[in-house]
């Protein structure tokens, strides 16, 4: 490498060898010069040939002057006028700001206050740009006092997010919080909040997870207005719900409270107004579950069809709880056997969870599967009449539930058995997931990790008996 692309400080690097090779070349120059003029001047024609030799040099330096000002001021070859990149630059600048490459570099999440005045967005914007990071998409939250920005940011992959934080201090910006981003948030507000909707439309077990997407990380809680059980009813909230800082609370449509907490983050009145129109949009559709079925064959032959249960199962639920013996009944609800009956309603609304039931060719139910909201976590359970155990229907119910918590983006779900429900932990290590045992309260608690793909249905469909399709209606 020379020493012109070397470069430290932005300024050339000289070596002390460079300046011996010159003073050595120069000394050999006069001493051939030296050389020349003796033999020459001493010859008949000597003078005649130096003045030769002088006015040959002037000439040619006069020439190669005119020439590189004619052409040095040539117009440029592109007919944008651009300067086309340079292929050479210095070492030290290029290793210091390297220009990132299209597409390169980390997504981010950004949100910070500023003042509501003009100038503090481009005084914001202008820091970001400094350290060469790019602003992606921008929604803003008007405040009393201020205005709340949300960023979704590219920044440069060595940028930390301590450093952004110190950025958005420097243009003025408080309370700020960043945290990573993947590609799910490039989608534009307006198309993510219609497709939430959507699916809240469709399926009324979405309304919890469809605020949890739009909220970002947060705890939610549906609270019946009659707990389970008895005990202390849930305090009334207003039709237009109650915002208070990191905790608003919202009135379901049965008459109970959907709590929405998030200790890191406030809420603004702009996340309030969205989470109500969404509660207002599931209120005014009503009771609704996906109609889809599946009908499968057993290994014995046996004809089942697997499907979403609600409310509306709530008679059949319990003849099915009448079948059941009363082992099967504690081992599955922990508790007193005839207190049983009295959770149907809640693990069967949606508004909890979503259930899937088995049922037989005459319509009776012999199984039911749970999937339920637990705040920020996830729990499955599973109830298989005894006459219809060892069959395969917890392992199919199970490999369902946990591919729909999959879908609905839950990291993981847990199980609260004994340990002497083998049927139950043999369908928890069927799964082929990451699985932690825990021991509460002379429980056992299986873990699930969902960073694996869940085991497919074990059970064939039956296609012949939906008239030639797939298995589902």
């Amino acid at each position: 490498m020379s020493d012109v692309t070397r470069a430290k400080h932005g300024r050339p690097v000289h070596h002390w060898r460079r300046d011996v090779v010159e003073l050595a070349a120069l000394f050999t120059a006069v001493a051939v010069a030296d050389a020349v003029a003796n033999l020459i001047g001493h010859g008949p024609d000597g003078p005649a040939l130096l003045v030769i030799s002088a006015i040959a040099l002037l000439a040619t330096a006069a020439f190669h002057t005119w020439w590189s000002r004619r052409h040095g001021h040539a117009p440029p070859t592109s007919d944008t006028g651009a300067r086309p990149p340079s292929s050479e630059r210095q070492a030290g600048q290029a290793s210091a700001n390297p220009d990132p490459e299209p597409g390169d570099g980390a997504l981010w999440r950004m949100r910070t206050t500023v003042k509501d005045e003009p100038g503090s967005l481009a005084a914001l914007c202008t820091e970001l740009a400094g350290h060469r990071v790019d602003i992606l998409s921008l929604q803003t939250h008007p405040l009393g006092e201020g205005t709340v920005d949300e960023f979704l940011l590219r920044a440069p992959a060595g940028l930390a997010a301590a450093e952004l934080t110190r950025a958005a201090s420097r243009a003025g910006g408080t309370g700020t919080w960043v945290e990573r981003a993947d590609a799910h948030d490039l989608v534009d507000a307006p198309t993510r909040v219609l497709g939430l909707a959507t699916r809240t439309a469709l399926d009324a077990a979405e309304l919890p997870l469809a605020l949890r997407q739009l909220l970002g990380r947060c705890t939610i809680r549906s609270l019946p207005a009659a707990p389970v059980g008895g005990g202390r009813t849930v305090d009334g909230v207003p039709v237009e719900g109650v915002l208070e800082d990191t905790v608003m609370r919202l009135r379901a449509p049965e008459g109970g409270v959907i709590t929405v907490e998030r200790p890191y983050l406030p809420f603004t009145p702009t996340e309030f107004a969205r989470a109500r129109a969404l509660v207002e949009l599931d209120a005014r559709l009503g009771p609704r579950i996906p109609r889809s079925q599946d009908v499968l064959t057993l290994p014995q032959g046996n004809a089942i069809t697997v499907r979403r249960a609600d409310t509306g199962d709530l008679e059949a639920a319990k003849a099915m709880h009448d079948r059941c013996s009363a082992r099967t009944l504690s081992m599955r609800y922990h508790g007193p056997v005839g207190d049983a009956d009295r959770y149907l309603n809640h693990l069967l609304s949606p508004r909890f969870g979503r259930t899937l039931a088995v049922q037989t060719a005459s319509g009776r139910i012999v199984g039911l599967g749970h999937l339920l909201w637990d705040g920020d976590e996830t729990e499955v359970a599973l109830l298989v009449e005894d006459d219809w155990q060892r069959r395969g229907i917890g392992t199919e119910l199970l490999g369902r539930l946990v591919s729909m918590a999959v879908e609905a983006g839950c990291e993981s779900v847990y199980a609260v058995t004994q340990s002497s429900n083998t049927g139950m932990v043999a369908a928890m290590r069927g799964l082929g997931l990451p699985l932690d045992y825990q021991i509460e309260e002379g429980t056992l608690v299986i873990t699930a990790r969902l960073d694996a793909t869940p085991v497919a249905s074990g059970l064939p469909y039956d296609g012949e008996r939906l008239g030639g399709r797939s298995g589902r209606e």
